[in-house]
């Protein structure tokens, strides 16, 4: 790899360690998406006791995502990974099965698609997660491929807009599927508003990147994606406190860990934060205007 040279923050040639920095950060999003999506997998299907043998299949969809991402973060090199571009690709592929699946078995119950057969079903946007956890698995690989002196392109795109509507979509897809559940919850604590409140802005303002001018700098952006990916990380804290809450609190963690509000769920929005953080970065350092 040839050294890298400097950049300008709103132009200047493209080097290859810009492309594998930002692929890094992809990583980093699909990896946290992964390990979100196996805890609460993992907790969900032992409460359903897996008596669907697919149910397995998240599991190792996302453990194999969460792995793929790992080393892609350790790998230094500008060139797409045959073997992990294939396992993202199985894990969107698993995520979108895993969605369809938890669509039918929603409409197939007395009443179909209602309010009570969406709360007390199986979550459509769990399997959600896995798919974009491949999918940012998947951006990651392309972006690294990106032949030396290139700009990054996906779909014959600007990489970084491309990346920037798919996480404005995923976090409109994650805020549904929190609201949906903080409203079965009926918003008993105030701060139940923040992650069907924060995340909508921050997908409004990932679509007007992805649209706008590559080269406006965009620091109110930058500072609410942070602050999305910090609403995750204290999500975990109120949910903590959630199961503490229930009957017998921590004593009776057998049965408030699986009953109660799912501690590794919040993290998907700093997961897609991340990314949106990283698609900020590629326009910036890639600006296509």
């Amino acid at each position: 790899m040839r050294p890298a040279t400097a950049l300008s923050p709103y132009g200047g040639s493209p080097s290859r360690s810009a492309t594998v920095e930002a692929a890094h950060r992809l990583n980093h999003s699909s990896g946290l998406l992964a390990l979100s999506v196996l805890l609460d997998s993992a907790n969900e299907h032992y409460r359903g006791e897996f008596h669907n043998k697919a149910m397995y299949t998240p599991l190792l969809a996302s453990a194999l995502s969460l792995f793929a991402s790992a080393h892609g973060v350790s790998d230094r090199r500008g060139e797409m990974h045959r073997l992990r571009h294939a396992t993202f690709a199985v894990a969107a592929a698993t995520g979108a099965a895993g969605t369809g699946f938890h669509l039918y078995n929603v409409m197939k119950k007395p009443g179909g698609l209602s309010w009570q057969n969406l709360f007390y079903s199986g979550p459509l946007g769990a399997p959600a997660a896995i798919a974009l956890s491949g999918l940012m698995g998947l951006l990651a690989e392309r972006v690294r491929d990106t032949p030396s002196g290139s700009d990054p392109r996906l779909l014959g795109l600007p990489a970084g807009r491309v990346v920037s509507a798919a996480t404005s979509l995923g976090l409109l897809g994650t805020t549904g599927e929190a609201g949906l559940l903080h409203f079965r919850g009926a918003f008993q604590n105030p701060f139940m508003y923040l992650p069907v409140t924060m995340p909508p802005l921050a997908a409004g303002l990932m679509a007007n990147a992805a649209v706008g001018p590559a080269r406006r700098p965009r620091w109110f952006t930058r500072m609410w994606m942070r602050a999305t990916a910090l609403m995750g990380v204290a999500g975990v804290g109120f949910h903590i406190y959630g199961v503490s809450r229930a009957m017998g609190g921590w004593r009776n963690w057998r049965q408030n860990m699986v009953d109660g509000p799912p501690i590794p769920a919040p993290p998907s929005f700093t997961g897609l934060a991340l990314a949106g953080l990283a698609a900020l970065g590629l326009m910036r350092d890639h600006p296509d205007d």
